[in-house]
């Protein structure tokens, strides 16, 4: 490469033209900090010859790098520029506004500095050779029509589209420099032809850059990436671009246009536009949608964790060490794939199967899956079963929300069954649902329906940060109950969850027999109700659907203020079916939970194996999971904790407690009913054998369920 000292007319005196390929980024220098900062050195160097001419060196800017473009017959000498495209855009601008500044005053210095702008002579292509600089397709239209305002502009530029409405950054920087050099030349009692020709000189003689242009050999991307500017900072996406463009150069021009720029058009220019800079976040992460998209289509094709902050140095590595396409096209053609995925999912169109996915990965926070979601969506083999296999993965992702169990292992776990599916033979969908469902550890199982139901029923489901994924999932159920004989509604109402029971249930809603909590607040009995009726609360079966201006005025309304508004307001199915009730307790709230349990089975099936009793930690939530070695019908029970025994019976395959008069379907939710912790419930419970001895229900587990042979017939004594 070779490197030349030029002023800002040295670098566009002579006919010569410099190319922005399109796949550089637009115009992207604002007035603070870039601009204001090129001004001070400009105003540097008119002090300087207004204080010691003869002394004066010039003041250092930066560099560019390009590369010089073969041409023929009347072509005028063309470069393409690898770097520094936004410096010559700017000193094009600060020239066309010293130009308009010096015609206003009818200086000689305008016809002069139009030749620093403009080409003239002869040309193979004037109205485009014309330019001294070229740019990318968005900043074209609006740099002709500060250059030359008799362009024509609809025959070198295509016409503007929906984003051609907005201020080009361009155009603000002609508006600044043009304040700025007003204020100068007539901001004192000097001739303003004077002012402005010390101005001239200072950009002549004053302010300076590098120009390196490159040799055969040379490579321009270690170049690009290696210099250091004050420039806008370049993201991962703006370095892979040139990353990847820059592989095809070579290509040479057509009718003063870079033949790379169609690849650019096609491919890169949608990924450009708004859409894709708009900001989204990942957790604690906010990233441009580009950065993300970006990020996922190099995960799926690695099969592997990428983050955003590793994402050039990764794809490089993929690209230069596997060469995973046979050119730059094809690369190009992956991305837009991934693109075309990733935007349905940011779209979140509720009649799009990819869409919905991705509003219930926003909800559930479950971004770790796109990658996965890319491949199964831009898989042929898969394209006729994708709704069915972004079902399974929903359920599987929801299943294991509602049980609580981790998330923490999603990232490796899902990128790491894309591997999986692309090696296998079989069919690719029932790949992915036999995976999830021969999963059998805590980090990783789909729970089946004995363990989703005891979560359903027995675990706290609401908590504040959970809202948008309880919406989502009652929105669901919501759709699910209309039938064929309700009219297609689209909720367009922002919904909140509310408690039907409220939390401060304490005010209004009184337990039966018990007037004043006051008078009995030592009462044992009302202290057990109270407890049952607390671990109720935050249920699924206490929770519903409301409008925000509906759900504050009955929050914390009794039941018989509650009850009439949510009837005269609400049209939801899962309000309409609370129009029958009378009252609502304790056992409404497990037999709704159970009702919407089954919908949400039809939604969410399971997994597909065979079932198999569940054995991981009997925790409160899953404890139900249990029922299938449940001790038989009529075995009694008992149960001492704080000082006082508790009995119980296995009626209809449940524990219903005497004191509490509530049943429960496994050991450990009665423990929890009337201890209000989360225990262990074999370990609790004692069971009646027929010969009148006391077996605790943890070692009768272990002995193998036998050693019943009939119901007991032995009346306890106590």
């Amino acid at each position: 490469m070779k490197p030349y000292t030029r002023s800002i007319i040295e670098m566009f005196d002579g006919k010569k033209r410099y190319l922005i390929p399109l796949y550089q980024r637009q115009y992207a220098w604002k007035v603070s900090p870039q601009l204001e900062l090129l001004w001070e050195d400009i105003e540097r160097a008119v002090r300087r010859i207004n204080t010691d001419r003869a002394s004066m060196s010039p003041h250092f800017m930066g560099a560019i790098v390009i590369a010089q473009i073969k041409t023929f017959g009347k072509q005028v000498q063309a470069f393409e520029v690898i770097d520094g495209q936004q410096r010559l855009t700017t000193f094009q601008l600060l020239l066309a506004a010293l130009r308009d500044a010096a015609h206003a005053i009818g200086s000689k210095y305008a016809d002069e500095l139009q030749k620093y702008l403009l080409n003239d002579g002869v040309m193979e292509t004037p109205l485009i050779e014309r330019y001294k600089v070229w740019p990318s397709l968005t900043d074209r239209r609006s740099l002709a029509t500060l250059i030359d305002s008799s362009a024509d502009l609809d025959t070198i530029t295509p016409p503007p589209t929906d984003e051609d409405g907005i201020v080009r950054r361009s155009t603000a920087a002609h508006a600044y420099f043009r304040e700025r050099i007003d204020g100068h030349i007539h901001g004192h009692e000097d001739n303003p032809e004077e002012r402005l020709e010390i101005l001239f000189e200072a950009l002549k003689e004053g302010l300076a850059i590098v120009s390196i242009e490159l040799e055969g050999g040379d490579d321009p991307q270690t170049i690009f990436e290696t210099l250091n500017s004050r420039g806008v900072d370049l993201t991962a996406a703006d370095l892979l671009r040139n990353f990847i463009f820059q592989r095809a150069k070579g290509l040479g021009q057509t009718d003063g246009t870079l033949n790379i720029d169609p690849l650019y058009e096609k491919h890169w220019l949608p990924l450009d536009r708004a859409f894709w800079n708009q900001p989204a976040s990942r957790g604690r992460q906010a990233k441009q949608r580009l950065d993300w998209m970006l990020t996922d289509h190099l995960s799926m094709h690695v099969g592997d964790i990428v983050s955003v902050e590793t994402l050039f140095e990764k794809y490089r590595r993929w690209i230069f060490d596997t060469n995973p396409f046979a050119n730059v096209p094809e690369e190009l053609e992956a991305i837009t794939a991934t693109a075309s995925v990733e935007k349905r999912l940011f779209e979140q169109s509720k009649t799009d199967a990819i869409g919905n996915f991705g509003r219930f990965a926003d909800a559930f926070d479950v971004s770790t899956a796109m990658p996965l979601v890319v491949y199964l969506a831009t898989e042929p083999a898969i394209q006729e079963r994708l709704p069915e296999a972004l079902a399974a993965l929903e359920s599987y992702i929801l299943r294991r929300d509602i049980c609580g169990l981790s998330t923490k292992n999603y990232n490796r776990f899902f990128v790491g069954i894309i591997d999986r599916l692309r090696s296998t033979e079989k069919d690719k969908v029932d790949e992915l649902i036999a995976y999830l469902s021969t999963r059998s550890s805590d980090n990783d199982r789909w729970p089946n329906d004995d363990e989703w139901r005891s979560a359903w029923l027995d675990r706290d489901q609401y908590k504040s940060a959970r809202q948008a994924r309880l919406r989502y999932l009652f929105e669901m159920i919501e759709k699910a109950k209309r039938s064929k004989l309700n009219e297609e509604i689209e909720i367009k109402s922002s919904l909140s969850i509310e408690h039907i029971m409220p939390q401060k249930w304490k005010l209004s809603w009184p337990i039966s027999g018990f007037d004043s909590v006051g008078e009995d607040e030592f009462d044992q009995e009302l202290i057990n109700l109270q407890l049952v009726r607390d671990a109720a609360i935050n249920k699924l079966g206490n929770l519903t659907l409301l409008t925000q201006p509906l759900n504050s005025s009955v929050s914390n309304g009794s039941f018989s203020v509650k009850m009439p508004a949510v009837r005269a307001h609400s049209s939801l199915a899962l309000n309409r079916e609370l129009n029958g009730l009378d009252c609502w307790d304790d056992a409404s709230i497990v037999q709704r939970g159970t009702a919407l349990f089954e919908v949400a089975c039809k939604i969410w099936g399971g997994p597909n194996r065979a079932e198999t009793t569940y054995t991981g930690n009997l925790s409160f939530s899953a404890a139900m999971a249990e029922k299938r070695i449940f001790p038989p019908e009529g075995t009694v029970c008992q149960f001492t904790y704080g000082g006082k025994v508790h009995q119980g019976r296995i009626s209809d395959g449940a524990l219903l407690v005497d004191s509490l008069n509530s049943s429960f379907r496994s050991f450990s939710a009665a423990s929890a009913g009337l201890t209000n912790t989360s225990r262990n419930g074999w370990m609790d419970w004692n069971l009646l054998l027929p010969d009148g001895s006391w077996m605790l229900a943890d070692e009768w587990r272990r002995n193998g369920n036998t050693t019943f042979p009939s119901t007991p017939t032995t009346e306890p004594s106590f």
